[in-house]
């Protein structure tokens, strides 16, 4: 129950500060109007109330003042104006009230002198008992203010409520809205998950897998082909077999054969729990890719197994990473590195997407892979790498090791493509932080390159130097052949450098070092340049290659990127230049491309643009795309491409219609050539369904990422069991990570949360800005849980009846203490709510789940007023006592905070139960 002396304490401090605000007259009205009843009521104090103004789950303004008079409830009208924001000016002379509600149109004029209201067109006389005057003003009626803004106004006296009902949104409750959506993009309050709540989804023996599919129909007409008629499907499934993770990917020809299967059976645990004494982070058997080295080794796929301790979000190098993953027929994708675009990823056969041994920088590297469908789907994936000291921890060892049949599958479908990295092929490295700045790694190979089988032996070690990094590696490969390497990456000022030189000798070839190359020397620079308040990352690198046969190579690239309003531009020029030992020089060969994203109106414009500007001037090849919004649930895409080399230019359009079980995709084509095209798209995915164990049917992709069950409870006996007595709750919307989820909880109290990053913890909490009762909050921050593809973890909120917690803080010796941050400790010592003391010390805690509690000065405040942290009180929280009232709380001086460790939760900082 809300408790009236807690609200006048507020309202107090609240009215206060706004002595100064008299931008409305309605404030000297308060102060100069003459006071004389209606009727026979008199105000007295003995009659007079104070309100909490609610709508929903809002509360409005500081308080509204109000009597209990003979014909009812008043409220002044003043108060109300500054809660609801209302453009209503009183005039103390005139005696009048001009302005409007909710809308221009709803006009509104009251004159005292004249007894009359007119409320747009409709004029009618004031009647006894609607408007009073009192020591503050005019205090209107409830039931005639109710009248005069078409709303619904209940007093409830017993909770010190007056409740605003309204059969549509209005305006305060629209920008109210705004503010909470507001508040779901912004950073929030970060988290120690390891301190949360887990849910552990154990492994089983058998899971049913969950299945994304995509079918495609289309026909083609052309001069060359004649009519054909193409049938593709793409499967890809994940589940559990054996207490162990699996994917399998079934994918076939234009004719509808099945022509590729990959299947891998594997485990990752972040945690590195796996094998015992192995302590391993993943290992995996069936279709596999390999690490890289910086010598020796490229990343390849084949069938095999694999097994490492390395963390699941590590590079294979600490100047290099590589990013893989599904490609689905007719998509392509994109690669962008803090916002600069690095590289692009044509739809290719094999239904994959590579980007291997991408360069990092000195300090964070956020890349985020963009997919793009035939149909205008766009896919992200965000990932942060950085590179720094603590690229391998002191004392911390890091091992690998696997086996694998390069460019082979598990299961052969169709023909066998061999590559130059063909054959069975396998390794082993451990790497070793010896101290903060310094780390050493060797390994050991045996691949097969150009169908010959070599031996290699590698080393290297790394130092951080100031604010940079240099690795120096070393191989042979037991035949003669010998490679060096030299890398650095660095800081200076505002630039990022990275430089590479490599030297080989003796016939030495590798994955890394093809034959007759021996030598590779490159520069890069990273850039960023501020252009009036635009700034333009920029990037240059310079590579040369030596070769025993003569044939040098220098090849110079250029790129920049700039940001216009709605627009983003990337530029990159790329020069190459080749040297011949006999013979003239081969032309330079100069390409300039331009990518453009942006938003014009409610379309998504997307161009590429190719030139070629030696040896010979010419476009390559042109393409737009532009994408619009339908409806809800649809959307449009329309293409112009010319291709010079083909001298062919072709249009398309297509419009992707989303379902709550499918998407559905047409698109037609037709080029300058005469050919046409037209064809159909459905991609759904299919999985047991959590809530009852049947088969579920979404547009959403189930296999390729988690899934979380959220059930959300009224925990009434708060022992964090569900118990059948207990309700669900309905219409409570759900948090994963930082990101809100799009679907609330249904009348069993169930929500699913799809599109999890696997294996990356994230928390599952509730949005308390989603609650309609403010004395019902979450018991907990949230729970963590580790999302496996194709798998459903179920996770238990539990809602909690909810008080509040006051207090005056005040030095040692009763001065008062204002603007200080406090924080609310739970009995584990975890931060639960944040306030600020106001200007006489007072604070207050709202929404507080049902508890015992410590209460804490913030780090930075307690630096600043040179006081100790620890509050040395304890408030108790529940239905004897809803608003725990701590009285003055004494602030003592910072003798102890040398020992406090008020910096983070632990059991010291925890309040005394």
């Amino acid at each position: 129950m809300q408790q009236q002396p807690n609200i006048f304490r507020q309202a107090l401090g609240s009215l206060a500060k706004a002595v100064g605000i008299v931008s409305i007259s309605a404030a000297s009205l308060f102060l100069a109007a003459p006071v004389h009843a209606a009727g026979s009521w008199k105000a007295h104090d003995d009659d007079a109330l104070l309100f909490d103004l609610r709508t929903g789950k809002y509360r409005l303004g500081d308080g509204i003042r109000g009597y209990q008079t003979d014909k009812g409830v008043c409220v002044d009208l003043a108060d109300m104006i500054m809660a609801m924001d209302l453009p209503i000016r009183l005039d103390k002379k005139s005696r009048r009230a001009t302005g409007w509600i909710f809308s221009e149109r709803q006009t509104l004029t009251i004159d005292r002198d004249g007894a009359m209201v007119q409320k747009v067109n409709d004029r009618k006389k004031l009647g006894d008992g609607d408007i009073y005057d009192t020591p503050e003003g005019w205090c209107v009626n409830v039931k005639t203010l109710s009248n005069w803004m078409d709303v619904t106004l209940t007093p409830d006296l017993s909770n010190a409520l007056l409740i605003i009902k309204s059969d549509m949104k209005l305006p305060f409750e629209r920008a109210l809205e705004r503010q909470e959506k507001a508040k779901k993009i912004r950073p929030r309050k970060s988290f120690d998950l390891a301190s949360l709540p887990q849910s552990q989804e154990p492994y089983r023996f058998w899971r049913t897998p969950s299945v994304d599919a995509v079918v495609s129909a289309g026909g083609l007409s052309d001069k060359q082909s004649g009519q054909q008629f193409d049938l593709r499907y793409e499967l890809f499934a994940s589940g559990e077999i054996g207490r162990a993770s699996f994917d399998a990917r079934l994918s076939s020809n234009d004719e509808g054969v099945p022509e590729n299967l990959r299947v891998r059976a594997y485990r990752t645990d972040p945690k590195a729990a796996l094998l015992g004494p192995l302590k391993a982070t993943h290992f995996a058997v069936g279709d596999v890719a390999t690490v890289s080295t910086p010598l020796v080794s490229q990343s390849t796929v084949g069938r095999g197994g694999i097994v490492t301790n390395r963390p699941v979000d590590r590079p294979d190098n600490f100047d290099r990473t590589s990013f893989r993953g599904e490609l689905p027929s007719g998509w392509d994708a994109e690669l962008y590195r803090n916002g600069q675009l690095l590289a692009f990823a044509e739809n290719r056969s094999d239904g994959r997407y590579e980007f291997v041994d991408v360069p990092l920088l000195y300090g964070q590297n956020r890349f985020e892979v963009v997919l793009y469908g035939p149909q205008g789907q766009i896919r992200r994936d965000a990932q942060v790498v950085p590179v720094g000291l603590n690229s391998i921890p002191p004392k911390k060892t890091y091992y690998w090791a696997g086996v694998h049949e390069a460019g082979e599958d598990l299961i052969r479908l169709g023909d066998y493509a061999p590559t130059r990295q063909s054959g069975w092929r396998g390794g082993i490295g451990i790497e070793r932080g010896l101290n903060v700045k310094t780390s050493v790694a060797a390994s050991l190979f045996s691949l097969q390159i150009d169908g010959k089988r070599t031996h290699y032996l590698e080393g290297s070690v790394r130092r951080a130097v100031g604010p940079t990094l240099v690795e120096l590696s070393a191989s042979s490969d037991l035949g003669g052949g010998t490679a060096f390497r030299g890398q650095l990456l660095g800081e200076l000022g505002n630039t990022f450098i990275t430089a590479e030189s490599i030297w080989a000798q003796g016939g030495f070839t590798s994955d890394r070092i093809e034959q007759k190359v021996n030598g590779s020397h490159s520069l890069a620079l990273d850039h960023q340049f501020k252009i009036g308040s635009k700034i333009v990352p920029f990037h240059i690198d310079a590579q040369y290659e030596t070769r025993t046969d003569g044939l040098d190579r220098l090849n110079i690239t250029g790129r920049a990127s700039m940001n216009l309003k709605r627009l983003s531009l990337t530029g990159e020029v790329n020069w190459e230049k080749r040297f011949s030992a006999i013979g003239p020089n081969p032309p330079d060969q100069i390409e300039a491309r331009l990518l453009a994203n942006g938003r014009i109106g409610g379309v998504r414009l997307r161009g590429e643009a190719v030139y070629r500007i030696a040896p010979e001037k010419r476009f390559e090849r042109v393409n737009f795309t532009g994408e619009w919004r339908a409806s809800e649930r649809a959307d449009w895409r329309a293409e112009l491409g010319y291709d010079a080399q083909l001298d062919r230019g072709r249009g398309a359009i297509g419009i992707i219609r989303r379902f709550d079980k499918f998407s559905l995709t047409a698109s037609a084509e037709a080029a300058t050539d005469g050919s046409i095209a037209a064809g159909l798209n459905l991609a759904f995915s299919f999985g047991p369904d959590p809530r009852n164990g049947k088969i579920r049917f979404t547009s959403n992709k189930l296999a390729s990422g988690g899934q979380a069950l959220a059930v959300v409870y009224r925990d009434r006996n708060r022992d964090g069991q569900r118990q059948a007595d207990e309700e669900l709750v309905e219409n409570v919307e759900l948090t994963a990570g930082h990101s809100a989820a799009s679907t609330p909880t249904d009348a069993s109290g169930q929500a699913i949360i799809d599109n999890l990053q696997p294996f990356r913890p994230i928390m599952i909490g509730i949005d308390t800005s989603s609650l309609a009762d403010p004395f019902m909050q979450p018991a907990l921050p949230g729970v963590v849980i580790t999302p496996r593809p194709g798998v459903s973890v179920t996770v238990e909120l539990p809602l909690v009846s909810a008080g509040e917690v006051e207090g005056t803080l005040i030095r040692d010796g009763g001065a008062p203490l204002s603007g200080v941050d406090l924080e609310l400790l739970d009995a584990q010592g975890r931060s639960v709510r944040q306030t600020q003391s106001e200007f006489d010390g007072f604070f207050l805690f709202e929404g507080v789940p049902y508890g015992t509690y410590g209460v804490r000065i913030a780090k930075l405040s307690a630096q600043a007023i040179s006081m100790s942290p620890i509050l040395s009180v304890r408030a108790v929280v529940d239905d004897d006592n809803q608003v725990a009232r701590l009285g003055a709380v004494v602030a003592t001086m910072d003798q102890i905070m040398a020992n406090a460790g008020f910096g983070e939760p632990s059991q010291k900082n925890a309040p005394a139960m």
